[in-house]
């Protein structure tokens, strides 16, 4: 008698625990967020990613509902790798997210050690698909690739090429181009396309190789750049006059991937208003109107979508490097 009293309140006990635990659980995911999502950007102030970033705070904040708020933090250097390595060690707990941007995040693990891969966090969906570019000052002489081709052959190591750092895809595009042109450049890195624009504009470089969408942000901005050439697969509706690289006789593409994601583990109710909020914030008219007035090239990539094209960058750049290592270029 005595023991069947014992097993009933133990399993009254269990009972009671697991109904509090799920009650828990259920209060977690319905008071979250209840403080401040720090928003990780691996670059300087005033690029591409910074600026969308800081666009797309108050969309996230309205979609995750409640008092949430955004605080973008920037983490420049390395090429995007300490922002990376912070977001990848950070409490898998929703209150920490961050950009993270192709190819660099695909590329600094091939080359060097480090303390993340793109399997290292929770996607939450990609955002952004911008083409690489070309770009010099309005006064420059170079007016085409082809000039700057012959240029770089009267001249080499004469023409500096800044870029958003080893093994972005600003730096590979500057080796492709000097494969297929023959010539010999020198590659200048900056904390991010905020610095290579100030580099341009002072005099410092010849070349920004800067995305077509940060490009055209400095150019409404006053910047008085142009551009040789983009890397897009055709030529963009906010640049029908500049030609691709391929249809100057240079047949490669190059683009940067930027999209969200948290560290991985977080918990599923978390996860799910997460990619909820970005998808919606992606639907948002004002959102795309926002974007388009930024010239910032939204392709939304749900997370299964995203890590696939992930994997398929991965496996590309590890036989570039095979091919063709790019770290002490």
């Amino acid at each position: 008698m005595q023991q069947q009293f014992k097993r009933r309140t133990l399993r009254t006990l269990a009972v009671l625990l697991t109904g509090a635990a799920l009650y828990g659980g259920a209060a977690q995911a319905a008071g979250y967020p209840e403080r401040p999502i720090n928003l990780i950007v691996s670059y300087g102030p005033g690029g591409g990613t910074d600026l969308v970033a800081r666009m797309m705070a108050p969309f996230l904040q309205k979609y995750l509902g409640g008092d949430a708020r955004i605080v973008v933090l920037n983490r420049p250097g390395a090429g995007g790798a300490i922002g990376f390595t912070e977001l990848a060690r950070a409490q898998p707990d929703g209150y920490t997210i961050g950009f993270i941007n192709t190819p660099n995040l695909l590329t600094i693990p091939i080359e060097r050690k480090s303390n993340f891969t793109w399997q290292s966090y929770d996607l939450l969906g990609n955002l952004i698909d911008d083409p690489g570019a070309f770009t010099v000052l309005n006064d420059n002489k170079l007016k085409t690739l082809a000039d700057l081709s012959a240029y770089a052959k009267q001249n080499p190591g004469k023409v500096t090429v800044g870029t958003t750092g080893t093994g972005s895809d600003d730096h590979l595009a500057m080796l492709r181009f000097e494969r297929a042109s023959g010539t010999k450049l020198s590659h200048i890195p900056y904390k991010g396309a905020g610095e290579v624009r100030g580099a341009l504009a002072g005099g410092e470089i010849t070349i920004g190789a800067i995305n077509v969408g940060e490009a055209l942000q400095y150019q409404k901005g006053g910047t008085p750049l142009r551009f040789l050439g983009q890397m897009g697969k055709t030529r963009s509706a906010s640049l029908p006059d500049v030609p691709t690289f391929k249809e100057q006789g240079f047949d490669f593409e190059l683009a940067s991937l930027r999209g969200l994601a948290a560290p991985k583990g977080l918990p599923d109710d978390v996860r799910v208003k997460l990619v909820d909020a970005v998808k919606r914030t992606v639907d948002d008219p004002a959102f795309q109107a926002k974007a388009k007035e930024m010239f910032a090239p939204l392709r939304y990539l749900p997370p299964a979508d995203y890590a696939k094209e992930l994997a398929a960058g991965e496996k590309e750049f590890q036989q570039l490097w095979k091919d063709a290592p790019w770290l002490d270029k």
